[in-house]
């Protein structure tokens, strides 16, 4: 008899936030299509969990996530086409995996110890809000073997200025939790083993809140990135005015104005 395989992403819940544990320590977590596939699964389930109101995303083992799983990618060339499609295929899929993140109506947090390179600094960048113990290292260090890191390059250039960005990307260079800190990449650094407790704190404080205010705040956000600034301003305005006929809103400014607690 053999064993039952084991997860590569866990779920565990409480008071309304869930955290996903990447679960393939021996390969520093490497994101093969199994990994990403489960990681899909996850964030497909969350988005229909009514009950879910932020999402805590850590790993087991050393490391976060030290990206692609090069094995696996290079014996995709034994393929007649050298491996092409099955390049394509991988990369489309981790690119859903990446903006199923930012569509999720829950605000995601990663928790981040040991390294999160090339793909799994895609991932940290991916995510909405992250906490690393002072311990992680982060880098896209892809250009040392021939493959410049594009598609981490994506949301990488979506969290860091452009030269910031660059700069990862093209000296391999490992950023320290402090430095990544300080670039945009992370919010917070907290003493080393300690990110995932800190990163479920600060879930649970935005548990608390409006499930209806941040999801529609979540989603405004990433869409007004996306526009002209008069278009940008007309669509939050829309989403204000949406916002202000909602409950919890007229709740919450009588409780302001009248100065009792909710």
């Amino acid at each position: 008899m053999t064993d039952a395989p084991t997860a590569l992403v866990l779920r565990s819940d409480r008071d309304g936030v869930a955290t996903l544990v990447l679960n393939r320590s021996k390969a520093r977590n490497a994101l093969s299509l199994a990994m990403l596939e489960a990681l899909r699964e996850a964030f497909a389930s969350l988005a229909a969990d009514d009950g879910i109101r932020a999402v805590v995303l850590a790993a087991e083992g050393s490391a976060f996530c030290a990206g692609h799983d090069l094995k696996e990618m290079t014996a995709f060339r034994a393929e007649s086409d050298r491996g092409a499609a099955r390049f394509s295929a991988l990369f489309d899929l981790c690119a859903a995996v990446m903006m199923a993140i930012p569509a999720l109506p829950q605000p995601v947090i990663a928790a981040v110890e040991g390294i999160a390179t090339a793909a799994g600094c895609q991932l940290v960048a991916s995510c909405d809000l992250a906490v690393a113990g002072e311990e992680a290292r982060f880098a896209t260090p892809g250009v040392q073997i021939g493959l410049f890191c594009s598609t981490p390059m994506v949301a990488l250039s979506r969290n860091l200025s452009r030269k910031a960005a660059m700069k990862m990307l093209l000296t391999a260079d490992l950023a320290d939790a402090a430095e990544a800190r300080a670039l945009g990449l992370v919010n917070e650094v907290v003493p080393a083993g300690s990110a995932l407790s800190a990163a479920q704190d600060l879930a649970a404080g935005i548990a608390r809140r409006s499930a209806y205010t941040v999801r529609v705040g979540k989603r405004a956000f990433y869409e007004q990135l996306e526009m002209p600034l008069a278009e940008a301003y007309a669509h939050a305005g829309r989403v204000m005015t949406e916002n202000m006929l909602a409950r919890s809103a007229e709740e919450g400014i009588d409780a302001f104005l009248n100065k009792r607690s909710r």
